[in-house]
């Protein structure tokens, strides 16, 4: 197993060097402190604090409650270590805890019903254990949307679904989520396809699903809630709908008594005798809620548009949180990871399946992804794209993954970049440069050296007796350390051009080195 230089460190390094650190107890005592820190750590994002450590230490060993200021002590030395490590650190930390002694992934899975630390795979590591997983039973899902090219945020989170799945190991799904035909074309489930290719990430027929391909059993869903007096459907104007949500008041169509009712026209929805925006499902929620999600949600509405893989064979489609709740569902997904802006919809979901009586998924959520002054998200690239003012998809400039390959950024690069930011719910603006800083340490050792001149300014290299410099050639090495890379021949003369900056640093009498070509000595700058 691959280290960190922090992972390498042995228990002596966690011990003082006093004399009540050097007995076996004092050190039994400090490695117990440090194994529940280490767990505390990793169950909060890679956080601890004192006051948790020292009532979970007193409580589990009694013949320490009458040392309180000295467990106090050694509480707060271990905390601050074990919050200056990495998640990836703290768990290779308690791994080899559990190597040493055996004890820590037993109790673990005792606690955490069947859960196993997935040591054969330490890239898998960096993310917090799951306290409700089950060793080779958790299935997760990618479920992007066909609406736009992949971008750094996607990368993030399917990242995250599949290696979770792979730590516990269990399975990801790839769930296609194509029920808005308004917005998804072909060409963007192409490059999603791409851009999960590109990563290295390879799902199968086996475990790759559409969303549009479970029609009739999200009809049959809507229409079960519908019987059961939980959804009805709403005629207002699109306007009305969202200020009776904003004012907190319920709309006219709202009759928990007329299901009869709403079940003719949800058939009319269907049969085409309601036009698009004419009519919607709404969820029968709370319109006093805080909650503003539960505030009669739109479940499915109606568009004539033709959906890219169905046809015009559906006209009513279900809105992400219908479709959501139900697929995770019946797709037997445990453990259901969001970017945090979804984090407000799980009381929804969550009442939809228990309204159904049906299975209900773990949800767990992490902090979106940006680039600090860059575009990311699709609403912003996709004008950008529309108006002309990036190339395309894969515009260098643009942090989706065709423009990052496009860039030279490698996919474990990419990989690096998302695991050193770690799986946290803060929100997240990262500077670029913290990515090219690590594709460059992966590249370094590969990489032909070339270079260029930026501002070109000419001067004349002149030998001792005032003759022009006629050397046509010079010979460069293609890496700095690497000879086994060769040498390159560069042509080259009297005539040489630097960059623009380095030119106004040049003084008369100063000598200067000029790479491959050897010292000069500046004579004259007019």
């Amino acid at each position: 197993m691959s280290t960190s230089t922090n992972d390498q460190k042995k228990d002596s390094d966690y011990i003082k060097d006093d004399d009540d650190d050097n007995n076996d107890s004092t050190k039994d005592i400090r490695q117990h402190i440090l194994q529940l820190a280490l767990e505390n750590a990793l169950t909060y994002n890679g956080r601890t604090d004192n006051k948790k450590i020292l009532g979970k230490i007193l409580g589990a060993r009694q013949d320490l409650r009458g040392s309180v200021q000295m467990v106090s002590s050694v509480v707060s030395d271990v905390v601050s270590q074990v919050n200056d490590m990495s998640i990836q650190e703290q768990q290779s930390r308690l791994e080899e805890i559990a190597d040493s002694s055996g004890d820590v992934l037993n109790k673990r899975k005792s606690k955490d019903d069947d859960v196993q630390v997935d040591k054969e795979n330490t890239p898998h590591a960096w993310l917090p254990p799951l306290e409700d997983a089950k060793y080779g039973k958790v299935i997760t899902r990618f479920p992007p949307e066909p609406n736009g090219y992949p971008h750094i945020g996607h990368a993030k989170a399917v990242i995250i679904n599949a290696d979770y799945a792979a730590r516990y190991g269990g399975k990801c799904i790839l769930r296609i989520d194509d029920t808005n035909p308004d917005a998804e074309r072909k060409e963007y489930l192409a490059g999603i396809n791409v851009g999960l290719e590109w990563l290295g990430l390879e799902f199968g027929q086996e475990n790759t699903i559409y969303t549009s391909d479970d029609m009739d059993t999200l009809y049959q869903k809507g229409e079960e809630l519908i019987h059961k007096g939980r959804a009805y459907v709403c005629t207002c104007k699109k306007d009305d709908i969202s200020k009776g949500r904003r004012e907190r008041t319920e709309c006219k169509c709202r009759k928990k008594d007329d299901v009869d009712e709403h079940y003719k026209k949800w058939g009319k929805m269907h049969a085409g005798k309601i036009k698009s925006g004419e009519a919607v499902v709404r969820f029968l929620g709370d319109m006093k809620a805080d909650n503003a999600v539960m505030r009669d949600p739109i479940l499915f509405r109606i568009t004539s548009t033709p959906h890219y893989r169905q046809g015009s064979k559906y006209r009513v489609w279900p809105s992400y949180d219908m479709s959501v709740a139900i697929e995770d569902s019946i797709h037997g997904i445990t453990h259901a990871f969001r970017s945090k802006e979804f984090e407000t919809r799980a009381e929804l979901i969550n009442e939809i399946l228990d309204v159904l009586d049906m299975r209900k998924p773990k949800q767990h959520y992490f902090a979106r992804l940006a680039f600090d002054g860059m575009p990311t998200s699709k609403r912003l690239i996709k004008p950008l794209m529309e108006d002309g003012r990036i190339l395309g998809y894969d515009d260098p400039r643009i942090p989706t993954l065709g423009g990052l390959k496009r860039r030279g950024i490698k996919p474990e690069a990419v990989r690096k970049f998302i695991e050193s930011l770690g799986m946290t719910k803060a929100d997240t603006i990262a500077p670029f440069k913290t990515l090219e800083s690590i594709n460059r340490h992966l590249i370094d050792s590969t990489s032909t050296r070339l270079f260029m001149v930026r501002d070109a300014r000419r001067i004349i290299i002149k030998n001792r007796d005032g003759n022009q410099i006629t050397k046509s050639a010079i010979t460069m090495p293609n890496h700095p350390v690497d000879k086994k890379m060769g040498t390159r021949s560069v042509p080259a003369s009297g005539d040489i051009y630097i960059s623009g900056s380095d030119f106004e640093k040049l003084q008369v009498g100063s000598i200067i080195k000029l790479l491959g070509f050897g010292y000069v000595k500046i004579t004259d700058m007019d």
